[in-house]
């Protein structure tokens, strides 16, 4: 079932669960597109069958009903997204995703604590499609995409076994492919759960504890794309520190 926060006749807003694609996926699995379209395709069925007081007709053809992919998020992330349910609402969207009028803030558990309280990175990352993955490379290699992004330590804890984990909250000004696991593995505390980029010792913890990703997309603002009001959407994350 959707979890929805926000609907209107141009955006839905939902909160993707993890494990689930956030757009329409090659394989047999659940994905967010898919749900979506079932979601609005029963809606538009049983407003028909309210005001006709009719079943609809088996032989009538279903409209595909039409789900914008705005902006993604990593299978195993939770978090907030917006979808657009016509393409002039899509066009509006993607444009404030190129002019960075979309503002997502994540929160993560990170391994360790970063040096600062406060920071920032910037980095350029070069994806490797064969692999899925993505590394920090010097900005003269080609392909290389600049990444940039602020965070905040909000809590850390040391753990029983001498271990210490943080809170952060992260601002990402870029969107690359997987740049919040791959900047923050790469500074020295990968996130917890995070077997593809993170250390031995984070790896084999994540394992054996069969700990989920821990990151989360925990608000997104925008400006709604008809009226042109900032709305701001919110959800907590489902680690605990």
């Amino acid at each position: 079932m959707l979890d929805i926060l926000y609907e209107d006749k141009d955006i839905l807003v939902v909160v993707k669960p993890a494990g689930v694609e956030s757009q329409t996926s090659r394989r047999l699995e659940p994905d967010m597109v898919s749900e979506i379209k079932n979601y609005l395709h029963r809606k538009v069925q049983e407003t028909k069958k309210l005001s006709t007081g009719l079943s609809p007709k088996a032989s009538t053809a279903p409209v595909d009903p039409y789900v914008g992919v705005i902006h993604r998020l990593d299978k195993p992330v939770r978090g907030v997204m917006v979808y657009a349910k016509n393409l002039k609402a899509a066009a509006h969207l993607s444009r404030q995703v190129q002019e960075g009028k979309l503002e997502k803030i994540y929160q993560a558990l990170v391994c360790g604590k970063p040096v600062d309280n406060v920071g920032k990175y910037v980095d350029y990352l070069l994806k490797d499609g064969k692999t899925n993955t993505s590394r920090i490379v010097d900005k003269s290699v080609a392909g290389a995409k600049r990444a940039e992004l602020e965070y905040q330590i909000l809590e850390k804890k040391e753990q029983e076994d001498g271990t210490v984990r943080s809170l952060v909250e992260i601002h990402l000004h870029t969107g690359r492919h997987h740049q919040i696991r791959v900047q923050f593995a790469a500074h020295g505390t990968p996130l917890m759960g995070d077997t593809k980029y993170g250390a031995p010792a984070a790896a084999s913890v994540g394992r054996a504890r069969r700990e989920p990703l821990a990151l989360c997309a925990v608000r997104l603002s925008f400006l709604h794309p008809v009226t042109g009001k900032r709305m701001e959407f919110s959800t907590k994350p489902q680690f605990v520190l």
